[in-house]
């Protein structure tokens, strides 16, 4: 492989907006590892994607498992020794329709944050060397606009009274840890962002979304191939930033 050529890992990208940004990374001529928990239904993606000309391969990831998390850091380690896109894109949505923030229960709670906050953390650091060895990686953690509090408390809102308290507050964190990560790597070439891909058709909706699925990978693409005077530490959709 060239030497040269980016090298992108993308997880939680068997369907929907992270089989979409697989896509469109490997179109725009990256090498993409699609990282899924089932490497049956990982290897029908990136065969898919291979049909289609692009250069993909499947990689057995469940984030929330610390011994894949471990083996796909040493599998890049051994192939690649740098790695030049993360996308923190694996999520679950677990909020019990119908029920009220304070009826939400503690496993719900806790086994969002498992995937949503805590993989996504451990992801990061199991990666971060990797990251430093390349020569401008990037950093995108896919987020949402239910994790701001701006629009939260404001009744003018489009999600003003939309709560899924569990899934909102995971995201949130999602936000903060990106602030904290991009100060942390302010002085080096890794920038680090969160995006909301926006309300897209996908599984986690039932369908319902505004936008197609080619829309909604379209933010993490952007902040995946982000030039060199590109911003870090921001919270966007396509490019226009949301508030906190």
């Amino acid at each position: 492989m060239n030497s040269t050529r980016k090298i992108a890992l993308v997880t939680g990208a068997t369907r929907g907006i992270g089989l979409e940004t697989c896509r469109q990374l490997a179109g725009a001529g990256v090498f993409v590892l699609l990282a899924g928990r089932n490497m049956t239904r990982a290897r029908e993606a990136a065969d898919a994607l291979r049909a289609e000309g692009l250069d993909v391969e499947a990689v057995l990831l469940d984030v929330t498992d610390a011994a894949h998390v471990a083996a796909v850091a040493a599998l890049v380690e051994a192939r690649f020794g740098r790695l030049d896109i993360l996308v923190n894109n694996a999520g679950v949505l677990l909020d019990g329709p119908g029920r009220k923030p304070s009826e939400q229960t503690l496993a719900c709670w806790r086994e969002t944050f498992d995937t949503n906050v805590f993989a996504m953390i451990a992801l990061t650091q199991a990666f971060l060397p990797l990251l430093r060895a390349a020569p401008a990686a990037r950093i995108v953690n896919v987020s949402s606009q239910l994790g701001s509090f701006g629009l939260h408390t404001d009744p003018r809102s489009s999600i003003y009274d939309l709560k899924l308290p569990a899934y909102d507050a995971s995201k949130s964190v999602v936000n903060a840890w990106t602030v904290h990560l991009a100060h942390e790597l302010r002085d080096t070439p890794v920038k680090v962002n969160a995006i909301h891909p926006g309300y897209v058709q996908t599984d986690m909706t039932g369908g319902t979304g505004e936008l197609h699925v080619s829309d909604g990978a379209r933010s993490s693409v952007q902040m995946a191939l982000l030039a060199d005077d590109g911003p870090t530490g921001t919270f966007t959709h396509l490019g226009e930033p949301l508030p906190w």
